[in-house]
């Protein structure tokens, strides 16, 4: 795709000319809380009035939805067959954020082809569905699809638990989206942690080896604390910023949604995503066909 086309997708259907947030939530291993984070931040987000979309980016194994108790009739393998249109499998969650949920179980949703990424840009240059920020839910490890949504966000966030495998897991997803997808900004999560000291000291565990290795920033932009009323909300089927809106868990994400409204938004139109669904299916390796070279 030559950059005039990529113009071209940038500024389709924006009739307000409004800009989007991309946010990819990742963390490079399962079992750190990424999707607990990506929801919790999103209601924080809603109640301070903006219009935020999650995207379930885990594509074959599925779960935002499931933790909001939600039943999903359609989700993104009907888009991609052209049963639906994204706007018709939007499901609306607390606070009336929007989730697109994707498919579990189906390997086929692991390994879209060409033609496939194409029909994400169609249905999300028509999507008439208005938000403010994307928040991308992706999959745990450094599978193409993880990268190259965390690739096409502008904003990346790193969920890391006080684990050796968490804190190796995030540097290699960290490594390979900074040497070899030119990603070097980073912001991180610090989840389940017992104190904000704990928080600090497991960012310096993961600055030290990247300032050593990497050339990346990272940022510690939340410190999660491990809370009891994360368990008892998950027992309700509600979020805890909903359920125990007052507990140390929902005070951090509401502290994160506070700082990512600072954040500045892209500089060009984006309103319906079409440029972070063409950036998604720019691969770095992309090349025009070299048999005419």
């Amino acid at each position: 795709m030559t950059p005039d086309q990529a113009s071209g997708l940038r500024m389709m259907n924006q009739p307000n000319n409004e800009k989007v947030k991309v946010i990819a939530v990742s963390g490079g291993k399962g079992g750190v809380g990424k999707t607990s984070v990506s929801i919790n931040t999103a209601v924080a987000l809603a109640e301070k009035g903006k219009r935020v979309l999650v995207l379930d980016a885990d594509l074959g194994l599925a779960n935002v939805d499931v933790m909001l108790g939600l039943r999903a009739e359609r989700n993104l393998s009907h888009v991609l067959s052209g049963d639906a249109e994204l706007d018709d499998v939007i499901l609306r969650g607390p606070k009336g954020i929007g989730i697109i949920p994707a498919t579990s179980g189906t390997q086929a949703m692991v390994e879209l082809t060409q033609a496939q990424h194409a029909g994400l840009i169609r249905a999300f240059s028509e999507m008439r569905t208005q938000f403010d920020i994307l928040i991308v839910d992706t999959a745990a490890g450094i599978s193409d699809m993880v990268l190259s949504f965390s690739r096409a966000s502008q904003d990346v966030l790193i969920v890391v638990c006080d684990e050796p495998t968490s804190i190796t897991d995030a540097y290699a997803l960290i490594k390979i989206l900074s040497r070899e997808h030119g990603v070097f900004r980073f912001k991180i999560v610090a989840n389940m942690v017992r104190s904000l000291r704990e928080g600090m000291e497991l960012f310096a565990k993961l600055s030290k080896v990247t300032d050593r290795f990497l050339d990346v920033a990272l940022e510690l932009v939340a410190t999660v604390p491990y809370d009891e009323n994360l368990r008892k909300s998950v027992r309700k089927q509600k979020l805890i910023v909903e359920a125990f809106p007052k507990s140390p868990a929902a005070i951090a994400y509401q502290g994160l949604a506070n700082k990512i409204m600072s954040w500045p938004v892209p500089s060009q139109p984006g309103g319906h995503l079409e440029f972070f669904v063409e950036r998604l299916v720019q691969r770095p390796d992309y090349q025009e066909d070299r048999s005419g070279e």
